[in-house]
């Protein structure tokens, strides 16, 4: 089944919690690791162990694979597939973000089962005009993949773009959504909307009745599970992440998994 469906079915009571793998310089040091991409799969393979039968969803953050190039980007390929096969949902935090056939290759690498890295869900940022989406959109929808816009970032340097205008940059992504939802069915396109401003986020669950949000900003940025729990009685809607807080129990895969329930 997709995230969508999948994502559907989860209980309304609680937030929808998603592991982050984030093989950082720092993190892989901690475990013992070399800051190699070997050393980044094994720390990879051993998140995703911990995350087998805990969680629905974990999310690479590309960039800490890409850095290796292309050893990081096949280490990343047998990631995303090991977590499949393991029965998790993978969001690739990619934040991918051009026109026409461009954007339409990158979908070609992320979505579909012909995909090299198919991916169940991918982050796109669409600050160069929404419709030079609509070929990614499109192969989302024909493979059942999602796709989260970013619309509100966490991070305060977007602010002065995205708060621009009358409607609000922000706001007006989030129109351009829902017109692309309501003719395809609701069950395409999401949005990130910061957990560090609650009440856009607040904003945007109203305005998506039936969208998927991922929320960064919990922890380091100073966004806590409080400011998100009682935006919504459907909190499954809201994809939450922790990474580097719940790295820092291994490499011990027991002590990652006890921290991962224990959220």
């Amino acid at each position: 089944m997709s995230l969508q469906e999948i994502l559907s079915k989860a209980s309304n009571s609680e937030l929808t919690f998603c592991v982050g793998i984030d093989p950082t310089a720092n993190t892989l040091s901690a475990w013992g690791l070399d800051d190699t991409a070997q050393g980044a799969k094994k720390f990879a393979l051993t998140m995703l162990e911990a995350a087998k039968d805990t969680v629905l969803l974990v999310k690479p953050q590309v960039a800490y694979f890409e850095r290796f190039g292309a050893e990081g980007y096949s280490v990343l390929t047998d990631v995303i597939k090991e977590a499949r096969q393991m029965g998790l949902l993978v969001l690739a935090d990619a934040k991918r973000g051009d026109i026409g056939s461009t954007i339409d290759a990158y979908a070609e690498a992320w979505l579909g089962q012909n995909a090299p890295m198919q991916v169940d869900a991918i982050t796109v940022t669409p600050y160069l005009g929404f419709g030079s989406l609509t070929p990614l959109f499109d192969r989302a929808h024909d493979a059942g993949a999602y796709v989260f816009v970013v619309t509100r970032s966490s991070n305060p340097e977007g602010t002065s773009l995205q708060e621009h205008g009358t409607p609000k940059v922000w706001q007006s992504i989030l129109e351009n959504i829902a017109d692309w939802e309501e003719s395809r069915g609701n069950r395409t396109i999401g949005a990130v909307v910061g957990a560090t401003v609650p009440s856009d986020l607040k904003y945007a669950l109203d305005r998506l009745p039936e969208a998927y949000f991922l929320a960064p900003g919990i922890g380091q940025q100073g966004a806590t599970l409080e400011d998100v729990f009682n935006l919504t009685t459907d909190r499954k809607r809201i994809i939450v992440s922790s990474s580097r807080a719940i790295a820092a129990h291994g490499p011990d895969v027991s002590r990652i998994r006890a921290a991962i329930l224990q959220r």
